[in-house]
C-alpha cells in the first residue's frame, strides 16, 4: 500500500514507521513549504513530493493519505481524500463540525474505503511490562494498537 503523509511538522515522525512496516510503502510527502518538503524528503529518501494537496490526490499511485495538517483542515481534507478514492488516517480531531464527521462516515459507507482516526497513544505514560501483561492476557491479539484511553481503562481494571 502506497502511503502519502500530508503535513510534515508532527507528521514527519511517522515516516520511519511506514518505512519499516511490512506491506506499507512510504511513497509520497506533501507540505506547502518547498524548503521543508525538500529537507524532509532528502532526510528520509522520499522522491515523490507535493506542495499541492490536490496534486497528491490526483496521483493514481497513492493508496492512502495520513493527514497531519492544522486541525481546521482535517475534516475537509479527509472528505477530499475519500472522494478521490484514497484511504485516510487522520490525527485527532476527526473534524471540527458534526456535518464533516457525518460526511466522512457517509463516504466510508458508500465507498468501502477505510478512515482511521489516529490517537497519539505513544505519548502516554505506561510501562512495557504493563503492555506485555495485556498482550499475554489476550486483550491484544495480532498486529494493531491500543488507544491510550482504552489502555487507561485496562490499567485501572487490572492494576488500579
Amino acid at each position: 500500500m502506497n502511503i502519502a503523509i500530508v503535513g510534515l511538522g508532527f507528521g514527519a515522525e511517522f515516516i520511519p514507521i511506514y518505512q519499516r512496516y511490512p506491506g506499507a510503502r512510504m511513497y509520497a510527502i506533501c507540505q506547502r513549504s518547498k524548503e521543508k518538503l525538500d529537507e524532509i524528503g532528502d532526510q528520509f529518501g522520499i522522491e515523490k513530493r507535493y506542495t499541492s494537496y490536490e496534486d497528491l490526490l490526483n496521483d493514481p499511485d497513492v493508496d492512502a493519505v495520513h493527514i497531519n495538517t492544522p486541525i481546521p483542515l482535517h475534516g475537509r481534507q479527509s472528505i477530499q481524500a475519500l472522494k478521490a478514492g484514497k484511504h485516510v488516517a487522520c490525527t485527532v480531531p476527526m473534524a471540527t463540525t458534526v456535518k464533516e464527521c457525518e460526511e466522512i462516515v457517509k463516504l466510508t459507507e458508500e465507498t468501502g474505503l477505510t478512515y482511521m482516526k489516529k490517537e497519539n497513544w505513544g505519548k502516554c505514560s505506561f510501562s512495557k511490562p504493563a503492555i506485555s501483561r495485556i498482550w499475554m492476557d489476550g486483550l491484544i491479539t495480532g498486529r494493531g494498537y491500543l488507544p491510550c484511553t482504552m489502555l487507561h481503562t485496562v490499567w485501572v481494571r487490572f492494576w488500579g
